[in-house]
C-alpha cells in the first residue's frame, strides 16, 4: 500500500522539555507514550503507544482487572483518579493497595480514547 507508513505500536517522537525516561510515560500533547529509551529534551526517541506494560501507581490505590485508569502528569503514574488527569488505560491485572504495591499491569488505550482499545 503507498500510504503505509509504519506499523504504530511504537512510534518516534520529540523528547519534550526535561527529556525522556526509558519505562516512564510522558505526553506528547494529548498523547501519552511510555519511552523506550532514555533521551535528552529536544532528541528523537520511541515511545510505546498500545501493549501492555508494568507501570508506577499510587500504593494507596487498589486496582481491579478491567478498571479504567488515567496518567497523573504530575506524578508520572497511573491513577484511579480521573479528575485532572487523562484517560490512560485499563488495568490488566487486580492489584492491592499496600505500601509495597507501587506497580500495576496496564493496557494502554490507544490514543487515550476510552472507546478505543
Amino acid at each position: 500500500m503507498k500510504t503505509f507508513v509504519q506499523p504504530g505500536e511504537s512510534v518516534e517522537f520529540t523528547a519534550p522539555s526535561g527529556g525522556v525516561t526509558s519505562g516512564v510515560g510522558v505526553l506528547i500533547t494529548d498523547l501519552l507514550v511510555i519511552a523506550t529509551v532514555t533521551a535528552a529534551a529536544g532528541a528523537r526517541f520511541n515511545g510505546l503507544v498500545e501493549g501492555v506494560v508494568s507501570h508506577a501507581k499510587p500504593a494507596s490505590q487498589a486496582w481491579t482487572e478491567g478498571q479504567g485508569l488515567y496518567w497523573d502528569d504530575a506524578t508520572k503514574k497511573f491513577t484511579t483518579t480521573a479528575s485532572g488527569n487523562k484517560f490512560a488505560g485499563y488495568a490488566v491485572v487486580a492489584v492491592g493497595s499496600g505500601a509495597g504495591e507501587t506497580t500495576g499491569t496496564v493496557l494502554l488505550a490507544r490514543g487515550g480514547d476510552p472507546r478505543i482499545v
